[in-house]
């Protein structure tokens, strides 16, 4: 199953209707939790079958949410009862920390399964309820799917804007005989924050790919959010105070400018699984090693780093990297990476964690890159894992992810970036300079700064 986000053009009453829809399912949702709420304080077990919020929902009658039809409602309830059951599975498990869902939601997701809705090319029909007339909406651009094998699509918001995230079987992809992915061919995958991933393979060949493009993204966003929220601290409403209009402005340009980072950041993400599957597929790697590291995100470790932990987004790579090996039809397993950039692969020593991106080894005087030698720790983890310090990979390809995000090319800059060294703040970035005469100098002219005076700070 793979899914694609795909805007709509809407008018202003195709867009009044859409955000009634949403709202109606996130009134579907607190009536399940004020429901369950009530049952709780009588002493009462809750309610949280699917069968059973589907009677419940009957029960209520038609018209009760508006133009929200009974499937709509259904998929909130859906979306209810398998979070319900997947806490119950993980505090069972001993997660304690698994809370279940118990928190209101203005704005829900709706999703209308095949045969509920209409697609017809760019042309969306989605179902409402009986009596209300019909809402065609328009798409932005194509899906990227045949029309047979949509399954599902789910009408959806993020900063104001509407989206469809149109869910389509397809299948794997399948390659002339002797050109398919060999099971027996193991790669190790080591995710991390400058490198989204760096792949041990076999052969003695390496990938590591670069997200300096993606860090750089994130920190001029972190510290255009920081400015946006000192310049408007003052302005702030205080408790019990109702904001004015130029608050509320300044919100909406917040939760678009988080939008747009978001959207960002996950293009680059699908570029960097792309390159890493694209890269396998090349050499017939059947099988990749992913070292899982989220069993570290909760500990405490500094407010930089956990900042940086924080946007690192990690459950998004790696589930760019499943699904994108699935359709490529090469198996997925992960495994626990601790330990696996401070071991030496050649010794098997445990040595201290090196701060740089060269890794060396004091016992044995193995050096190798540092991901790397992640990775080819951690494809010993698999199945028929064979990499060795002869097979370490001596080949390694470097690649870049995240070309279109602003200032990745040398023919663009980011506009969030300060002015470049020797320049006063606030002066734009000098143009390429073309001498006049012969003999002219190239070099940019010296902006000369007032000495300050004796006695004047």
């Amino acid at each position: 199953m793979r899914t694609a986000r795909v805007g709509l053009r809407v008018s202003a009453g195709q867009r009044r209707r859409c955000f009634a829809l949403l709202v109606s399912a996130g009134d579907v949702w607190a009536c399940v939790l004020d429901m369950n709420r009530w049952r709780r304080q009588r002493g009462l077990s809750a309610i949280v079958g699917y069968q059973a919020l589907c009677r419940e929902l009957s029960a209520a009658g038609p018209g009760t949410f508006g133009e929200l039809d009974s499937v709509g409602a259904r998929s909130v309830l859906r979306r209810y009862s398998d979070a319900w059951f997947a806490t119950a599975k993980r505090r069972k498990n001993g997660e304690t920390a698994a809370r279940y869902p118990r928190r209101k939601r203005r704005l829900m997701p709706v999703r209308y399964y095949h045969g509920t809705f209409t697609l017809d090319g760019q042309r969306l029909r989605l179902p409402v309820g009986r009596g209300s007339a019909p809402l065609w909406v328009r798409l932005d651009r194509p899906v990227p799917y045949e029309a047979g094998q949509v399954r599902s699509v789910t009408l959806v918001t993020e900063a104001g804007r509407l989206f469809v995230d149109v869910t389509a079987e397809v299948l794997i992809t399948a390659y002339p005989p002797g050109q398919e992915p060999d099971p027996h061919r193991v790669a190790g995958v080591d995710p991390g924050v400058i490198h989204p991933f760096a792949v041990a393979g076999p052969d003695g060949e390496g990938l590591v790919v670069s997200g300096r493009a993606i860090r750089a993204e994130t920190h001029l966003h972190l510290r255009d959010t920081k400015h946006r929220r000192r310049a408007m601290a003052r302005k702030a409403p205080k408790p019990g105070q109702a904001g004015s209009r130029r608050w509320r402005k300044y919100r909406a340009r917040q939760r678009k400018a988080e939008a747009r980072h978001r959207r960002r950041v996950r293009q680059a993400q699908h570029e960097a699984a792309k390159t890493v599957v694209d890269w396998a597929v090349a050499r017939r790697i059947g099988t990749l090693v992913v070292g899982d590291p989220r069993g570290v995100l909760t500990l405490k470790a500094g407010r930089r780093h956990n900042q940086r932990v924080q946007a690192w987004r990690i459950g998004h790579l790696i589930r760019c990297l499943t699904d994108k090996a699935e359709q490529a039809g090469i198996g997925l397993m992960l495994v626990d990476e601790r330990g696996t950039s401070s071991t030496c692969p050649a010794c098997h020593q445990r040595v201290p964690k090196p701060k740089s991106r060269n890794f060396t080894c004091i016992r044995c005087g193995f050096n190798g890159h540092r991901d790397l030698v992640g990775g080819a720790n951690i494809a010993r983890h698999g199945p028929g894992g064979t990499i060795t310090t002869n097979m370490f990979p001596v080949v390694i390809t470097h690649r870049r992810a995240g070309r279109h995000l602003p200032g990745a090319g040398p023919s663009r800059r980011d506009p969030r970036r300060s002015p470049h060294h020797g320049t006063a703040y606030g002066v734009p970035w000098p143009a390429v300079a073309r001498p006049t005469r012969s003999g002219e100098s190239l070099a940019p002219a010296r902006i000369s700064q007032p000495s300050p005076q004796r006695g004047k700070r």
